[in-house]
């Protein structure tokens, strides 16, 4: 029996994928847990449909990820830290604190899409990079400067 999978299905394939299984496993598994429908003309047609929505979709995405990039690689960040002895911090610079410098900035960035590659724990410039997109991604200059 063909299928359409609706959900990528590691052994089997993808999401959109035509694929022949089994009439048991296609009728007693995938359709009831709703990861494939049968491989009718309508449904190859709306699968048509949907994949060239979803193309545009991602499109979408991707040209906006590059926008927020070009505005971000204008951006500094200045967070200020209390230091003790020799200027070392108390704690370390977050990803949180980056997240909120930038959030009253007027960009929405979460704070898992800011990669910190080493704890920011000194005075300094530093080079952050923020991945918007898994396609795109951009550096910012965060200060970390004396409170």
């Amino acid at each position: 029996m063909k299928v359409i999978l609706r959900k990528d299905f590691g052994t089997l394939g993808k999401v959109g994928e035509i694929i022949n299984v089994k009439d048991g496993y296609a009728r007693n598994y995938l359709i009831p847990n709703k990861l494939a429908y049968t491989a009718s003309k309508g449904n190859v047609r709306a699968l048509e449909e949907e994949r060239k929505s979803l193309e545009a979709k991602a499109n979408h995405e991707v040209i906006a990820a590059e926008t927020l990039s070009v505005e971000l690689e204008k951006v500094s960040v200045t967070i200020p830290v209390q230091v003790g002895e020799e200027d070392k911090l108390f704690g370390s610079v977050t990803a949180q604190m980056i997240s909120d410098v930038l959030k009253e900035k007027g960009f929405e960035i979460d704070k898992r899409k800011i990669e910190l590659d080493d704890q920011i724990k000194a005075l300094g410039i530093y080079e952050v990079k923020v991945k918007l997109h898994p396609s795109v991604s951009t550096t910012i200059k965060v200060w970390v400067v004396r409170q």
